[in-house]
């Protein structure tokens, strides 16, 4: 009589009720618990050791302990909250770039379209562009092996282009209305990524900055971008921190400090051990401590951007716009692995000055915790305030006595609803396929001559986007399989042409070219460029308790 295989959930069980009993009593013993836990710690591993040496061993069939181990891992950092989580070390170093604010590679942004990579703009300094690689170019090989029609991601294409400084690569590329390929032998070099992606002036005296981010270099490129608006004349400031999902919580400080007055307290955060639990006040001269400031929150705005919004609120330096933000309220630590991975932990809750911690509710369901905007989404709230409860006990007050709350995100003190008046379901498809790459590509091909001498102001004054392109749009989307729909068509036509405008001012241009002009559309934006007196006479306010210090002295920490 047979035996039935078992699954990899049964093989995988032992290992993970293993690792899941040793993980915490693990990171305890490294701060040093009481011996108890050290005992405890050493029968732990030894239940481990045990297992894992049976199933090696004994167990019927051939299995990878390491997979195993990895399973075991993430299974039990899913038992601990929702932000602590383990990368694999071939995913470590892709992680730790998006924090770093730079890479080693070719210099290239790309997509993939209809499995082949197109290079959708050579990076400014980078190797590719001195080299002349170009808007459309195909890349059809790397190092020899083709990889066009592969099935090819965008992971696989970072393996293949990334690299360290100094290395080469070589890329064969297919260009237009050129027969044969064109063969570039590449050196690497470092590759800077910005997290300020535009900072413009939105009238005589107000500001926008636009932070999609926090990296190690967005104070830096904070600063800059404020020099440069003030020296245009800036008086007024929007920061927009919408669809910000966080990063380093000491980019948010610093530039909380650049607008907050002296010794404002800015965030605190306690934690398990004491080395984890301290206070961050505002200590060095801030750039813009005078002129009003609106900042930009909605659903999408998370972790470090919440710190950054929650201490202008509660310091009442300025006005907070738009809709409930994510709530995480947690902070990790990146722990560096011996075989490269990287294990991010939770060592700490923060706290935002009025004392509120806006981490929202969680449970062991992730995947419904990080899909928590569909609730709020099917009840009402990105349309409603009214729609919004707040637990009455966790009430605070602001520096001036306005009523906040924690327990879930930052509240706007003006809340905007989402409007979806002229979306629809066709022009959805059809802009965020292949489709639109695409025709822009092929339309900044062919046409970027007559836009040459036209000035990024021009570009967003004066270009119009007409029927004709649409129509070649609807083209290419057919083309594509997206059939085209009349109905929704002509409900959404404006919005497709702002859609178009801002992703083709992007391609020729740049960012700031392509928030001014969908910042046309973005109904927060619009909403916060009105509320300037409000934002005024906050800031005067908070001009009166310029010196005021915060309830305990303590050493100042940078």
């Amino acid at each position: 009589m047979s035996q039935t295989k078992n699954s990899k959930t049964q093989i995988r069980l032992p290992i993970i009720l293993a690792l899941a009993i040793s993980a915490g009593i693990w990171i305890g013993a490294t701060f040093a618990e009481p011996k108890s836990n050290q005992n405890d710690l050493r029968a732990a591993l030894y239940k481990l050791q045990e297992i894992m040496t049976y199933i090696n061993r004994d167990y019927v069939d051939s299995v990878d302990t390491n997979d195993l181990v990895e399973y075991g891992i993430n299974k039990m950092l899913e038992n601990l909250d929702p932000h602590s989580s383990y990368i694999p070390a071939k995913d470590a170093s892709l992680a730790q770039s998006q924090l770093d604010g730079e890479f080693d590679g070719i210099g290239v942004e790309f997509g993939i379209i209809r499995d082949t990579i197109y290079v959708v703009a050579p990076l400014t300094g980078g190797p590719s562009e001195e080299l002349g690689i170009k808007s459309g170019d195909q890349i059809i090989k790397v190092d020899g092996e083709t990889v066009a029609g592969t099935g090819i991601t965008n992971r696989d294409v970072f393996e293949l282009l990334r690299g360290p400084k100094g290395s080469q690569v070589i890329v064969d590329i297919k260009r237009k209305n050129e027969s044969d390929l064109i063969t570039y032998e590449i050196t690497r070099d470092k590759i800077p990524q910005y997290s300020i992606n535009a900072s413009y002036m939105v009238s005589n005296e107000i500001g926008y900055v636009k932070i999609t981010r926090f990296a190690a270099t967005t104070y830096d490129e904070f600063k800059e971008a404020v020099a440069d608006l003030k020296s245009q004349g800036m008086e007024k400031l929007i920061i927009d921190l919408q669809g910000n999902p966080g990063g380093y919580m000491g980019a948010a400080i610093n530039i909380a400090d650049e607008i907050l007055a002296d010794r404002s307290l800015i965030v605190s955060q306690e934690g398990k051990v004491e080395q984890y639990s301290q206070k961050a006040y505002a200590f060095r001269p801030g750039m813009f401590e005078e002129g009003s400031v609106i900042v930009l929150v909605n659903e999408g705005s998370a972790s470090a951007s919440e710190i950054l919004a929650g201490a202008v609120q509660d310091n009442d330096r300025g006005l907070i716009v738009g809709r409930r933000s994510f709530g995480k309220g947690l902070v990790q630590m990146p722990i560096d692995l011996s075989d490269g991975a990287e294990l991010r932990l939770t060592i700490a809750r923060y706290f935002t000055p009025s004392g509120r911690s806006i981490q929202k509710p969680y449970g062991p369901d992730h995947e419904a915790y990080e899909q928590d905007w569909i609730s709020r989404l099917e009840h009402g709230e990105f349309f409603s305030a009214d729609s919004i409860k707040f637990n009455d006990s966790l009430k605070y007050e602001t520096k001036k006595g306005r009523i906040v709350y924690g327990g879930g995100g930052i509240m706007p003190d003006f809340f905007v609803p989402l409007d979806t008046t002229y979306s629809s379901a066709y022009v959805s498809r059809l802009f965020n396929s292949d489709s639109s790459r695409e025709f822009i590509l092929e339309y900044t091909n062919q046409n970027k001559e007559q836009f040459s001498e036209m000035s990024v102001d021009e570009y967003y004054k004066e270009f119009e986007v007409n029927d004709a392109m649409l129509q070649e749009l609807i083209k290419v989307g057919e083309k594509n399989e997206i059939a085209y729909d009349a109905e929704d068509y002509s409900k959404s036509k404006d919005y497709l042409k702002i859609l178009v405008k801002a992703h083709l001012g992007r391609q020729l241009y740049d960012d700031d070219a392509f928030y001014m002009v969908i910042n046309d559309i973005n109904e927060v934006y619009q909403q916060a460029i009105r509320l300037f007196d409000e934002a005024d006479r906050i800031a005067m306010a908070s001009d009166l308790s310029n010196e005021e210090k915060p309830e305990e002295e303590e050493e100042e920490e940078e």
